[in-house]
């Protein structure tokens, strides 16, 4: 059995241009990684394709299936507590489409696990802008939008929307994850903020991001406008919030 101390949460909605390309590309790496997969329903077979690998990788590759679309927000929530009933001890936020490139793994975990972070973030704008193969418009709205919730916020980070992550176990059994309250893209930020207000160390990896080449976007602008609109009121929440304060602990 190949145990790990360290699991990759990769949600899926209509997936399967990349979904065992991505798989096979974590199982590649020379640190051992496990996957759980977060399957919301795909009507075009993303399950069956999971399932289908499940027999080759019966240890090392997980799903759970939901519903139907219920939110990425809600999507990690389950994930993150499925990871810790599981002992695991690095849980990371990663997506199917190679957007995140399965190569930064390995210097995620180092942050966290040899390098003293709590949170490492695979950061697109903290050596300047990392982005291949988007449109400029769609460049300047991310860029701009991180740079607009770090004036609201506060928070000490260049990527305030990056999705890829990877999280050390006490920062999750600290934060209260049922009071998330945002499901799109801004919860990628109200993650960020309540673990920046419990006071955990959070540390950028300069990664570069690569617009997928299979697939479609799931991002729109009722996704951006939750996550533009909701930091206001996520600041304003935090004046009357008590958050826990992270223990010293190593």
């Amino acid at each position: 059995m190949q145990t790990s101390d360290s699991i990759v949460i990769i949600p899926t909605y209509n997936e399967r241009e990349n979904i065992e390309n991505i798989i096979r590309a974590v199982f590649a790496l020379e640190k051992v990684f496990h996957i759980l997969i977060i399957e919301d329903g795909s009507p075009d077979g993303t399950a069956s394709i999971v399932k289908t690998l499940q027999q080759e990788f019966p240890e090392r590759l997980f799903m759970i299936e939901r519903t139907g679309k219920l939110g990425l927000g809600t999507a990690y929530i389950t994930g993150f507590k499925w990871s810790l009933e599981h002992h695991y001890d690095y849980i990371f936020e990663m997506d199917a489409d190679f957007s995140h490139n399965p190569a930064d793994l390995p210097r995620l975990y180092k942050a966290c696990a040899d390098d003293g972070a709590d949170v490492s973030i695979g950061s697109r704008y903290v050596s300047g802008v990392n982005v291949v193969n988007w449109p400029m418009g769609r460049v300047l709205m991310s860029y701009f939008a991180s740079k607009y919730v770090r004036l609201i916020t506060g928070l000490p980070i260049h990527d305030t929307t990056a999705g890829f992550k990877c999280y050390r176990r006490r920062v999750l059994e600290t934060i209260d994850l049922d009071g998330i309250r945002f499901k799109g893209y801004a919860f990628q930020i109200e993650m960020k903020f309540t673990a920046y207000k419990c006071g955990f160390k959070i540390v950028e990896v300069p990664v570069i991001f690569i617009n997928r080449e299979l697939g479609t976007s799931k991002m729109n602008s009722s996704i951006f406008g939750e996550a533009v609109f909701g930091v206001i009121k996520l600041k304003m929440n935090s004046w009357f919030h008590k958050y826990p304060k992270a223990a010293n602990n190593n």
